[in-house]
Order: structure tokens, then C-alpha cells, then sequence
């Protein structure tokens, strides 16, 4: 299932840039974590508990960081195993200074097997659609702290 979009946020290009590279700022826009460790400046590695409609999925989420082009463009490869599922996700951004604020487009592909997996795209995508909202939303909050840091 991919998934992408564009969001503009009312901040310069590098404050986002740094949010988006602080493992504790990412810590706090994922969904469901309940621990986060920082092995390097590259890689992470999460327990969350995804909510998945009546119940949530616990998993062990090993992030790592693949590509990257300072202050523009990020790419990350993300594998979570739990019981009845495996993930696997790539996700990229590109940032671009946009009248005083910054533009980021941003991708996902996202596989999912197991029994989860096999409620389909039709089930799964809504619920990732609202995951990614989130996201984005919480993302918003902590660019704006940083932002009010400064």
C-alpha cells in the first residue's frame, strides 16, 4: 500500500528538518509508543501499540535511516515485528522552503503480512490514512515547539 501527500508548516526549512531528525521529536509524533532507544545518529528502535480499530498490535520497531541530503531530503527503512504481523516500510520527505514556511512532500510504502496483514487494502487503509493524520498533526505540535525554542 503506498500512501503520500504534501504538508506545509509555518516554519523555516531547518527547524523542520531538525524535528524530523530528532529521534526524541519522533518519538513523540509515532503512535502508541510505549519505549524508544537511540543506537545512533541513524538508528532507532521503538515498542509501540498500534491501534488497529478494537484492539492494538503491539510491535518492535527498528528504524533506520538510509539516505540522506542535509537539509532537503531524508529516506527510512522501518521493519516491526509483533504476533500476527510483520511490517515493512519505506518513507522519504523532501522539504523545500515555500514563501517563508516549508513544504514537505513525503511517501510511504507499506507492507504488512501476517493475519493483519491479510484483512486487506480495504480494511487497512483507512486505518493507516488516520494513523498518518496523526502523525502529521503531532508532527505540527513539535515543529511549533521548536520553533517557539529558538
Amino acid at each position: 500500500m503506498n500512501v503520500s501527500g504534501e504538508r506545509i508548516f509555518s516554519a523555516p526549512r531547518a527547524t523542520v528538518w531538525r524535528v524530523l531528525n530528532d529521534p526524541a521529536s519522533m518519538a513523540k509524533v509515532m503512535p502508541g509508543v510505549e519505549g524508544f532507544d537511540v543506537h545512533d545518529s541513524g538508528r532507532w528502535t521503538a515498542n509501540v501499540k498500534i491501534p488497529l480499530g478494537l484492539g492494538g498490535l503491539r510491535m518492535k520497531v527498528d528504524m533506520e535511516k538510509t539516505e540522506e541530503r542535509e537539509p532537503e531530503f531524508a529516506k527510512m527503512a522501518i521493519k516491526g515485528t509483533g504476533v500476527g504481523a510483520m511490517l515493512n516500510m519505506v518513507t522519504s520527505f523532501d522539504l523545500r522552503e515555500a514563501d517563508g514556511a516549508c513544504a514537505m512532500a513525503w511517501s510511504a510504502e507499506v507492507k504488512i503480512a501476517g493475519p493483519v496483514g491479510s484483512m486487506g487494502q480495504r480494511v487497512l487503509q483507512p486505518i493507516v490514512n488516520q494513523q498518518v493524520e496523526n502523525v502529521l498533526s503531532a508532527l505540527e505540535v513539535q515543529v511549533q515547539e521548536a520553533l517557539r525554542a529558538e
